[in-house]
């Protein structure tokens, strides 16, 4: 088994080998030209995202800059937003579904390296995918660790540190991360706190 086939499947592996170098440059290239567009190019922008990510659905938005070590293997559905300084170590594939937003500053890495120090005096690294779920909010400043799901409408709150699955239809947050209460009538009657929802909910 070469280097590259160990990389796809989750193995220890060396991430220095000249063969994936090679291909990681060339999509920082691509990356490079996404972070240099004006905030009036936005054609432009969508162009350039649809070489960028291995693949997106209708109306993706990611404020730059965007930082990533591929960039191809993430995959978005429809209605994704994502705020400046979305950090994606994304050497293996990160999976994220429809209307998910993302808070600025937050990192999702699917990258790890041994715990035992004599692999990683030589650089030896892991990859596992990570998978979001419709509907999900992740607060600013989040990090999302590798394998790690993330289930249908759940929000992460702001700053935590999401290290295992989060299931869906809940608020979680802390460091760890942690699910804290339901999604339920109470959300649909107050938006923030004490703050009523001032308007009729339809669905």
């Amino acid at each position: 088994m070469n280097n590259r086939e160990r990389m796809l499947k989750g193995l220890v592996y060396d991430p220095t080998a000249g063969d994936i170098m090679g291909d990681q440059q060339a999509c920082n290239e691509i990356m490079y030209d996404y972070n240099a567009t004006r905030p009036s190019e936005k054609q432009k922008r969508h162009e350039i995202l649809k070489k960028l990510l291995g693949s997106m659905g209708k109306n993706t938005y990611i404020e730059p800059p965007l930082h990533a070590n591929w960039g191809k293997n993430m995959h978005v559905g429809d209605d994704f937003y994502a705020n400046f300084n979305l950090t994606l170590v994304d050497d293996a594939d990160i999976y994220i579904g429809d209307n998910v937003m993302i808070g600025p500053n937050v990192v999702i890495a699917t990258a790890g390296h041994p715990i035992l120090p004599s692999l990683r005096k030589k650089g030896m690294q892991f990859n596992i995918p990570v998978f979001i779920g419709n509907n999900v909010w992740i607060g600013a400043g989040a990090l999302v660790m590798p394998g790690v799901k993330i289930g249908d409408n759940s929000v992460i709150g702001a700053g935590s540190v999401v290290t295992r699955d989060i299931p869906e239809n809940c608020v979680a947050y802390g460091n760890p991360c942690k699910p804290r209460r339901a999604i339920g009538e109470h959300d649909r009657q107050y938006y923030f706190r004490d703050r009523k929802i001032d308007f009729e909910i339809d669905d």
